[in-house]
């Protein structure tokens, strides 16, 4: 599943993960380090099975957690129509 920032979206890195800018509205999100790791995965193509590999590897996250997070994360995202399909 590839997924990508919305157009009007700006990514802002920052001292503790990301900061998305929605250009149109001035309005903003930001995510943690984890989160950021989980965005820029998934825009690069990796599917969530493959991110949740990831932050398995790197965090030591429990599997089934990172699924459950990772699937909340994206489902936020597209409510708030930051990521497309």
């Amino acid at each position: 599943m590839a997924i990508r920032l919305h157009e009007r979206f700006t990514v802002a890195p920052t001292e503790y993960g990301s900061v998305l800018l929605d250009r149109s509205s001035g309005r903003y999100f930001q995510l943690s380090r984890t989160a950021t790791v989980v965005v820029d995965e998934l825009v690069e193509g990796r599917t969530v099975e493959e991110t949740v590999g990831v932050l398995h590897a790197r965090y030591g996250v429990d599997p089934q957690v990172a699924a459950r997070d990772v699937a909340a994360l994206l489902a936020r995202l597209r409510d708030d129509s930051v990521v497309v399909d």
